[in-house]
């Protein structure tokens, strides 16, 4: 019966290290905190203690465990990407005061012309008398009080949708050149 020789894991790891990062490379992983280095290591590891030889060739096992390993772990960070992206994308009116206008390339913030300062006290008190209560709420607390949609909603205990709907409904005014005309806000270029 033969006896199979047993390397320690630091001859392994010394013979085998340039494994882990021809597969990072290979699988284009940006790996600035080499996480996945990491991860290949303990890949080399996990390999190097499950090998069994009748199975066979080291080098091969190494290779497939290691790509692997790098593969899931690539899945993973996707994964926990995607459900980021969709956390913020629905809850993306947490933290939107609506305040946009919707362009042909992207929508851009509605910019603050001059005229529409915090001081012009006269601007504000026409807007008042010119809107409805739940508008007049929705330009004191989004505008005036930099207040989000949630934040709206949760002081007047009403829903965000109910909020947005007041803000359209402002925008729709203050879109209209009459009623523009009318409140004494007069700005160039139609914004």
């Amino acid at each position: 019966m033969k006896k199979v020789q047993k390397f320690t894991f630091e001859e392994i790891f010394s013979q085998n290290e340039k494994r882990i990062h021809y597969y990072i490379n290979r699988l284009h992983i940006q790996d600035n905190n080499e996480d996945f280095y990491e991860e290949g290591l303990f890949a080399l590891w996990n390999a190097y203690e499950t090998y069994v030889p009748d199975k066979g060739p080291m080098a091969t096992y190494f290779n497939y465990t290691i790509k692997n390993r790098l593969i899931d772990r690539i899945r993973k960070e996707n994964s926990a990407m995607e459900k980021l992206e969709h956390f913020k994308l629905k809850n993306k009116y947490l933290y939107d005061d609506g305040n946009y206008v919707c362009g042909q390339a992207s929508n851009t913030s509605i910019p603050c012309k001059e005229g529409t300062s915090m001081d012009n006290t006269h601007l504000w008190e026409q807007l008042e008398t010119h809107l409805s209560v739940k508008q007049w709420k929705w330009i004191k607390y989004a505008i005036i009080e930099e207040l989000s949609m949630m934040e709206i909603a949760i002081h007047e205990k009403v829903s965000v949708e109910a909020v947005k709907s007041w803000g359209k409904e402002v925008r729709k005014k203050l879109r209209d050149s009459t009623f523009r005309e009318k409140i004494g806000w007069h700005v160039d270029g139609g914004g």
